[in-house]
């Protein structure tokens, strides 16, 4: 049985690293200026389905098509603003991490400001009124201080 292990932990071990091969795609640029350019879109632009993740980040197989998207759209002579203008008209505001202030993504951009202030106004008022004491009557002070000393 324990000639088998090492035999064993290596084929568990390339079963394993698989999956960590997948990710790895090579995109092979002639001008380190495209090479740039792609990285700087792929680590801008949302993966739609991942929805946390940037495309570089993501192994959806819609992230990587659109990887590929932008290389061939580089490749072609496309700057940043041709890709990021068709990568929303296909895919709308979303794709982006940073869209545009406008009508439909105004919400967006004060919502956050919006629930900040809600938020402080809510600890304001929850403190005020945990400020107020009521002072004891008299009597219910004796009673307190005997209960106290007995």
């Amino acid at each position: 049985m324990r000639t088998y292990m090492p035999a064993l932990a290596l084929v568990l071990f390339l079963v394993a690293s698989f999956d960590a091969h997948a990710v790895i795609e090579v995109r092979n640029f002639d001008d380190p200026a495209k090479q740039e350019l792609y990285e700087e879109i792929i680590n801008e632009l949302r993966c739609l389905v991942c929805q946390n993740q940037n495309l570089a980040a993501s192994n959806a197989a819609l992230a990587k098509d659109l990887r590929r998207q932008a290389y061939e759209m580089i490749q072609e002579g496309a700057d940043k603003s041709q890709i990021r203008d068709y990568m929303t008209a296909r895919y709308g505001d979303f794709v982006l991490y940073r869209p545009p202030v406008k009508a439909t993504t105004l919400a967006l951009w004060i919502g956050p400001i919006v629930l900040l202030v809600v938020g402080i106004a809510i600890v304001v008022l929850v403190a005020r009124r945990r400020g107020t004491v009521e002072e004891l009557p008299e009597e219910e002070r004796q009673q307190a201080r005997k209960l106290l000393e007995d």
